[in-house]
């Protein structure tokens, strides 16, 4: 019987290259599956495959190695002090809605906005044999200019659209520019977001139970842990397009001194709205110093910020998921603010976050920001 081929990465075909070359020398027989090349709509790029035998000794191969590390960020300033909101979009409804959300942020807070669609050309070179490469240059060739051109024409029909709302008042007036870039969605967000250092990314989410089952292989999931940069994800069944309509917001505590670091921003991010800020534990394990908890971090905020509307709940004891299920639908919850960290590789693969956990069971808005 043959055994079971696991997906161990979703990379670009270069990328993929050098972790098949890496585990093959150790070893381990490695099979690249394309997946997804033009859809852009949900992670694509190229399946690195392993037998699930192999699974331990390749994740401590990848550990270990650190191949994909990023080089450590020189501290650099930034001359730039307009406000800037980025907006990644696939061209899907929930996107839409977040084009929209992004854009009265952006009016409420005096910032500008840039749209941003990522698509994946599928021309790997080095993969095709020399007998077939001037036949296969001419319809790479139509085939890239077909591609670039839908993806202009979606771009043009978004923009028509949210001019035709700006002309009815249906969106403020604000700047707005766009821009295309090819690649993989979740790896050219990342590198833009560096370029172009926005306040906010916000970003359109399927709703609970539609998303991909493969965690790892979620957009929106990967640039969570991997940007310092806050996230707003939106998930298409979201009953509001401007956050003035806003009442009651969730900010989750896990008693720790980064909470108070967090809320600063999280207070930052949203000091031009008038909301009910509902503390509450990110986890539910029996414990009864939780309300005596809450109830300090209660006290301290509104001493940090005497006008606040604050309030704490204590979570059920149980599932954690369904106990803040519970929570929102019992107090209104319209959006969740909390943290999130990088991780290594076994800890995303095995562990998932809080974060992208609740992006997968939730239709509440998320608001992320980096620790």
């Amino acid at each position: 019987m043959e055994e079971k081929l696991v997906t161990v990465a979703i990379h670009t075909y270069e990328k993929a290259q050098i972790l098949k070359t890496l585990l093959e020398t150790e070893g381990i027989d490695v099979y690249i599956h394309n997946v997804n090349q033009i859809q852009p709509v949900v992670s694509a790029g190229v399946r690195v495959r392993i037998k699930e035998s192999d699974l331990p000794h390749a994740l401590r191969i990848i550990e270990d190695s650190h191949w994909l590390d990023e080089p450590k960020e020189a501290e650099v300033k930034v001359e730039d002090k307009r406000k800037k909101i980025l907006v990644p979009v696939d061209f899907s409804d929930y996107s839409i809605k977040a084009c929209e959300i992004g854009l009265n942020y952006a009016y409420t807070i005096q910032a500008e906005v840039m749209i941003m669609h990522a698509y994946f050309s599928p021309y790997f070179p080095s993969a095709i044999p020399m007998g077939d490469t001037l036949a296969y240059q001419v319809n790479e060739e139509e085939s890239v200019h077909h591609i670039m051109q839908r993806v202009q024409k979606d771009m043009d029909n978004l923009c028509t659209l949210i001019n035709r709302k700006i002309e009815a008042g249906e969106l403020p007036r604000v700047k707005y520019n766009y821009i295309l870039r090819e690649g993989l969605p979740e790896e050219e967000i990342v590198a833009y977001s560096k370029e172009y250092h926005p306040t906010l990314i916000v970003m359109g989410t399927r709703g609970k139970n539609q998303k991909e089952v493969d965690l790892i292989g979620s957009v929106t999931g990967e640039v969570f842990e991997a940007v310092k940069v806050p996230i707003l994800a939106v998930p298409e069944n979201v009953r509001f397009r401007n956050l003035d309509l806003v009442h009651n917001i969730a900010f989750a505590t896990s008693f720790n001194q980064r909470d108070l670091v967090i809320f600063d921003k999280f207070m930052d991010l949203m000091k031009e709205f008038n909301f009910r800020i509902h503390l509450f534990n990110i986890s539910t394990s029996k414990d009864e110093w939780n309300e005596i908890r809450l109830t300090g971090v209660e006290e301290y905020f509104k001493k940090q910020y005497p006008d606040a509307n604050i309030v704490h709940n204590v979570l059920a004891d149980g599932d954690l998921l369904l106990a803040v299920e519970k929570f929102v639908r019992e107090n209104e919850i319209e959006m969740i603010a909390l943290s999130t960290q990088r991780r290594n590789i076994l800890a995303r693969m095995f562990n998932p976050s809080i974060a992208r956990k609740m992006l997968f069971h939730t239709d509440t808005p998320l608001l992320v920001m980096h620790v």
